[in-house]
């Protein structure tokens, strides 16, 4: 019970960190939005733009500050806004308010106050001394001067009951005003030495923090602290929600004294959503705030499909941060919140078709390495396969839906172009997946080794790979063409160096690599020795990689131990050396022009394999020339390299690197 009690406070004060932030982007947003005449001479600008530049940094400084320095402050600020509160009742009281002939000038026209003089003196008098109660605790004001307080600001009502003239209670009440006014100043002013000492730790914090982990990791742990996701994400649905209520009113009153009282719901409902959503973009900010709701939805949307498809991958859960992180560029990109509202609108429904088809793109990235680990383990259950196939179906559908709507509604413009590229290329991985996965499929139903079954992997991966990567270059050039001719700016650029970078040359490149090392295990494989036929049978032992017997033939490597030649080729992708005894299956091809007999080593006469022995080693084994010598030399693995002219075996100065084994075809074979 005590650690759900604990829990709760955590949530509670978790929730009020958040709300407490919130003004302050308000703020900042009201100031970056609003207008000033630039004409009213060089004082009143320079006066306005102190007063912005004052408002921004003093609400930055309260975003950023720590939970109870932000308790603290809102502490004092709603203790100042009691005060105040208190203040202008009075003075309403005493201008406004007859008690004796229960008639009273009501404000903006509203009658909630009771007509009765008694009632009503006594209601205000019970407000009033709620007001100074809390004002009292909130300064922490001591016993004698909190009665002081709330008798100061009981005093101006005492005042209607003994009938004093109407100019000796507005200075009654204009002296109680002062009086409080003077104590909230010094109150303040004892809080001037926690406020520096706050400010200082503050500043030496972020000094220290950026000394020693440096700028990105100073703003990331200030991101994190201040919830500012959370923050935006507030900041947004209530500036929408209060405008949803400003416009339904509107809409309501000018229906209204239009007298039309029969319309289409539907039509209001997207005249409303078309003003929200406009308005919901109209500056960075709005536009940051948008992209924490985009955050939140496609979070939940990527644990959905996880926990559909029983996916438990902790790099597949990113899909909250990619989407926000791409929906916030294409806005800088296009100038989104710069745009007039009917062009911001359709500009916006670009970007999010954009958008659609990069988190279709990302979830086939999520469904792909759980439909080849289903295929490749030879899962029979149906229950097992059927979520995760029918995501894949789901991701085929979708954007031929997509490009059949967009076609039939729009003509053909480099937006179009893009859209339906992007869905091509889905369809295409999403063919290439399931192939790969009906090849494994029968792979494991046949139960029988299928030597070929990793060429046919690759063929059909690298197709896939090629195609994407011309796809890539189209894109490239629509990029291009429209920057040059239709909205080019600065971020665009940037984004076609990165396109072309990321999506471009490293695929190439990374493809290029590929093929070179499958190209160089496959020769690597074929100047081993094969034993077939009736040797085959002499082995009596099973292959070391994939612990199943030999069936049709084997390679012995020169440390004469047996393995596939498919199994041993996979092996080979990631490193050249035996999986047994971690000796080399090849030499250097600049061993081909080295002489029997150098100062690098000795060449072993007689036997089938020979050998470089260490430096300083060949006089010894030239003077025993025996067979003796030459076991001994074999049995240190680590120095022994194969004569290239016996064993074929090709240049291996340049190893494999590690991060092959992503390589998804091999990693699929296995």
């Amino acid at each position: 019970m005590a650690s759900v009690n604990v829990r709760i406070g955590q949530q509670a004060l978790t929730v009020l960190d958040v709300a407490f932030r919130v003004p302050c982007i308000f703020i900042i947003d009201a100031i970056f939005n609003s207008y000033y005449d630039p004409g009213s001479g060089w004082a009143g600008t320079a006066s306005k733009i102190l007063i912005r530049v004052m408002g921004i940094v003093v609400s930055g400084v309260v975003l950023v500050l720590s939970q109870k320095a932000l308790f603290k402050f809102y502490t004092l600020f709603f203790a100042v806004l009691l005060g105040v509160v208190a203040v202008l009742i009075n003075y309403y009281a005493i201008s406004h308010i007859d008690f004796y002939s229960a008639y009273y000038k009501a404000a903006l026209g509203f009658r909630l106050v009771p007509r009765n003089g008694p009632t009503l003196w006594l209601g205000m008098a019970v407000v009033q001394l709620l007001f100074g109660m809390g004002y009292v605790v909130l300064l922490n004001i001591q016993s004698v001067f909190a009665a002081l307080v709330v008798l100061d600001v009981m005093i101006p009502l005492w005042g209607l009951i003994i009938e004093l003239p109407v100019d000796v209670r507005q200075l009654v009440a204009v002296t109680s005003g002062l009086a409080l006014a003077l104590n909230t100043a010094v109150c303040l002013a004892l809080k001037l030495k926690w406020f520096y000492y706050s400010c200082r730790y503050v500043y030496l914090l972020v000094r220290h923090m950026y000394r020693i982990y440096g700028l990105q990791l100073l703003v990331e742990d200030t991101w994190k602290r201040i919830r500012f996701p959370d923050v935006l994400r507030v900041f947004w649905l209530t500036r929408m929600t209060a405008q949803a209520v400003i416009l339904v009113y509107v809409v309501k009153v000018v229906r209204h004294e239009s007298g039309e009282h029969s319309y289409l719901m539907w039509d209001v409902f997207w005249d409303l959503f078309s003003n929200l959503i406009i308005s919901g973009c109209d500056s960075t900010l709005t536009v940051l705030g948008m992209s924490a709701v985009i955050s939140s939805i496609a979070h939940y949307l990527g644990l959905s499909i996880l926990a559909f498809i029983g996916s438990t991958e902790e790099e597949d859960k990113r899909l909250g941060f990619v989407a926000p992180v791409l929906f916030f560029i294409l806005a800088l990109q296009t100038g989104l919140s710069g745009l007039d509202p009917e062009e911001r609108l359709v500009r916006l429904s670009r970007n999010m078709c954009l958008l659609l088809t990069a988190i279709l793109h990302f979830i086939h990235g999520m469904t792909d390495p759980v439909l080849m680990s289903l295929s490749a383990s030879h899962v029979s259950s149906f229950r097992r396969h059927f979520p995760v196939l029918l995501v894949s179906l789901c991701l085929f559908v979708l954007p031929v839906v997509l490009s059949y709507t967009l076609w039939h509604r729009y003509a053909l413009n480099t937006w179009l172009f893009a859209v339906t590229a992007f869905c091509v290329e889905l369809c295409l991985k999403v063919v290439v997946s399931l192939t790969v996965y009906a090849l494994f499929m029968v792979d494991g139903y046949y139960n029988v080794l299928w030597e070929k079954l990793d060429d046919h992997v690759y063929c059909v991966r690298s197709t896939g790979n090629v195609i994407e990567f011309v796809f890539g270059v189209i894109m490239f050039g629509n990029g291009a063409y429209t920057m040059m001719f239709e909205a080019g700016s600065k971020i665009r650029a940037c984004m076609m160096c990165l396109h072309a970078y990321f999506n471009i040359y490293l695929q190439a490149k990374n493809g290029w690599k590929t093929f070179i090392n499958r190209r160089t295990a496959v020769k690597k494989i074929n100047s081993l020795p094969e034993v077939k036929g009736g040797q085959l049978r002499d082995i009596e032992d099973v292959c070391a990689i994939c612990y199943q017997e030999f069936a049709t033939s084997a390679r012995i490597t020169p440390c004469q131990h047996y393995f596939h030649a498919l199994c041993l080729r996979k092996w080979l992708y990631i490193q050249d050396t035996c999986p047994m005894c971690h000796q080399k299956v090849y030499i250097e091809e600049e061993a081909r022009d080295r002489v029997p007999f150098n100062n690098n080593g000795y060449v072993a006469p007689g036997g089938d394999l020979g050998q470089f022995a260490e430096p300083g080693g060949a006089e010894a084994a030239a003077a025993a020339g025996g067979p003796e010598h030459e076991n001994e030399l074999l049995e240190d693995n680590d120095s022994i390299e194969y004569d290239e002219d016996e064993w074929g075996t090709e240049n291996g100065e340049t190893p494999i690197e590690e991060d092959y084994i992503n390589d998804d075809t091999d990693s699929n074979g296995d």
